[in-house]
Order: C-alpha cells, then sequence, then structure tokens
C-alpha cells in the first residue's frame, strides 16, 4: 500500500486530491499539512468527506511526511521549491501540482514568478507529468513537476499535429475558457458570486504563467521554436475548461481525424470523439478524461482542435494520481475510472 502525505491540502485541487486518494485501492493516506487549519479534522474542513477519513490536519513539519513514499504538493507556487530536496534525499518520491518545477531554465522560471528559484539544480531532474507525452521518464522519475490546468488542455490538443508535421509550429493560437475554481479558493474580489456571474472576461492577454509552460513542451515535441498566441478566458462556471486551437495546415491531404484516433488508440484518459462533434465540459465534468475534436472548416488550410478537460482532475489532481500510479508501476488508471458528473 503506497503511504501518500499532501502539504497544503485545503484549496480546491487538494480536495480533489483528497477525494480521489481516499477511495484509490493501492493508495493510503498517511497525513495533510495545512498551516491555517493545523489540528481541525479534514471532515470538518471539507463536509463531503464526513464519514470517509478520520484525517487531521498536522503542520507542515510533521515528521509523518518522513514516513510516506509519496508527497504531493498543492501549495502556492514558490513553497515547494524549498522542502523538495529534503524530501528527495530521503528516498521520497515527490508530485508537485504548483509551478515549482516545471520549467528547465531558471532565469524563465523567475521571469515569470517574480523571485530567484531556490534550487534550480533540480529543475533539470524533474519530469514533466504529461503521461501521454512523457510517460516512459515519468515511470522512473523521483521528482514530477505536474502540469498546469490550460497546458494540459492545449497540449493534448496540438500533440498530434506537430507530431505529425502537418502544421505550421508558428501559426498556433489558443483560445481557452476556464471556470471559476481554476483561480484557486483564496478570497479575491474579481472571482466573487457578483463579480463573475453574468460576465465573460479574458484576462492575461499580454502574456499569463502558463504560456512558457506549454512553449517549452511544444518546442519538445516539435523540435523547431513554436509561436503560439494564448490567451485565457473567466467563464462563470464552477469547473472546466474549453480550449479550441487554431492552427496553418501546410502538408495537405492527410487524413487529420486518423491521426489523432491513431496517437490517442491506446491512451485511457484521451477521447478522440467523431469527426463534427463539438465537446462540452461537462461531459468531463469529475473525470481524468481530455475529449478532442478536429475540425477542417471548408476543408480549408485551417484546422481548429477543440479540447475539454476538467481543470481540477485531468488538469491537476487527477492528473497527479495518474503520475502516481505510473511511478509506482500500477494500472494508470487505478482510482480514476468514475464516469463523468450529469448534470
Amino acid at each position: 500500500m503506497i503511504r501518500a502525505g499532501i502539504i497544503g491540502a485545503t484549496g480546491y485541487t487538494g480536495i480533489e486530491l483528497l477525494r480521489l486518494l481516499n477511495s484509490h485501492p493501492s493508495a493510503r493516506i498517511h497525513t495533510v499539512t495545512s498551516r491555517t487549519e493545523q489540528g481541525k479534522t479534514v471532515a470538518a474542513v471539507f463536509p463531503t468527506l464526513r464519514g470517509l477519513t478520520d484525517l487531521e490536519y498536522h503542520g507542515p513539519e510533521t515528521p509523518l511526511l518522513k514516513e510516506c513514499n509519496v508527497i504531493f504538493f498543492t501549495t502556492p507556487n514558490a513553497t515547494a521549491m524549498y522542502q523538495a530536496a529534503d524530501l528527495l534525499d530521503n528516498g521520497i518520491k515527490i508530485i508537485d501540482l504548483s509551478a515549482d518545477f516545471r520549467l528547465r531554465d531558471a532565469e524563465l522560471w523567475s521571469k515569470w514568478y517574480g523571485e530567484k528559484h531556490a534550487c534550480p539544480d533540480l529543475l533539470k531532474k524533474a519530469v514533466y507529468g504529461l503521461p501521454e507525452l512523457n510517460r516512459g521518464l515519468i515511470s522512473g522519475a523521483s521528482l514530477v513537476a505536474n502540469p498546469g490546468c490550460y497546458p494540459t488542455a492545449v497540449i493534448l490538443a496540438l500533440l498530434p499535429l506537430l507530431e505529425a508535421g502537418l502544421v505550421d509550429p508558428t501559426s498556433l493560437i489558443a483560445d481557452a475558457k476556464s471556470g471559476v475554481s481554476g483561480a484557486g479558493r483564496h478570497a479575491v474580489v474579481a472571482n466573487l458570486f457578483c463579480e463573475v456571474e453574468e460576465s465573460f472576461k479574458a484576462y492575461a492577454a499580454s502574456g499569463h504563467r502558463h504560456l512558457p509552460e506549454i512553449i517549452q513542451a511544444l518546442n519538445a515535441i516539435d523540435g523547431n521554436v513554436v509561436d503560439i498566441i494564448f490567451i485565457p478566458h473567466l467563464v462563470p462556471m464552477l469547473r472546466g475548461i474549453h480550449a479550441t486551437l487554431y492552427a496553418d495546415i501546410i502538408k495537405t491531404g492527410a487524413d487529420i481525424q486518423a491521426i489523432y484516433e491513431n496517437r490517442y488508440r491506446d491512451e485511457a484518459f484521451v477521447d478522440v470523439m467523431p469527426g463534427g462533434s463539438h465537446p462540452d465540459t461537462r461531459s468531463v465534468r469529475g473525470t481524468n478524461v481530455c475529449r478532442i475534436a478536429v475540425h477542417q472548416p471548408g476543408q480549408g488550410h485551417k484546422l481548429v482542435v477543440l479540447s475539454v478537460i476538467d481543470n481540477l482532475v485531468k488538469g491537476a489532481a487527477g492528473q497527479a494520481v495518474q503520475n502516481m500510479n505510473i511511478m509506482f508501476g500500477l494500472e494508470e488508471s487505478t482510482g480514476l475510472s468514475a464516469p463523468a458528473l450529469s448534470p
């Protein structure tokens, strides 16, 4: 049985991870930490888990962490990087759901996250935890950087195109929309119900923190310098991401639908829909699935790819559990087979 610890398990990603691990047949939550909720029971903070767990929040220095086989960080950015080295030295595997280890360049990380990286040597050792791209590396990793929610939806949508060299890598546009839970559980006026309801807006149009992560992954796929415009939007729903990707086709005559179906045929968590489909976020709510549809309007030279995920599951906690399964040699879908919630 895998002994798992969760550091900072009080946000939306944290409760989602608690929900998934609580019913995982091969893992047991050994300890959870929180500075703000220390001494309280998990069930008192999250009543959805009443009767399912008797866990209590401990402080971040609890010795119980050293008894774990794997530690999940569901902390704000610039937290895991101060604790990772010590845990790794004790033989504990780490899955970081923040952005601390997603970028390989320490200077680039500092530019986007506003402070010096505490352990730049670990950036080169961390494996980017997108299983459909790096499964082999993840299986032998001790430190996995769980991808961001937007990058997950965008990269999975573009991966087959770039691998096959079908599109101009400098023509890419990602128009993405996210539910409010993507902004986290902390109190921010812009995310209040009265501010979000009956409204729709773009944000970070001049540059979002997920942009360099997306570019880094796409460059690794294509081998060229990818140029992508990424514009995120906030929509008045609780959870979910819908990404619409645009690209210029440079190789004509290819059966693009077949390319997607063949690329993801053996992937448990990527569903390529029939031609002409329009996936919606409700169809993946609560699941670890990315659902994709491909369109070629008018059979012209522009390609449109639709990609939907649950930002808290495939975009965060579910993908983290998927990575844990791979790291410990389990069936990849273990604990992640529940169907979507509807309505």
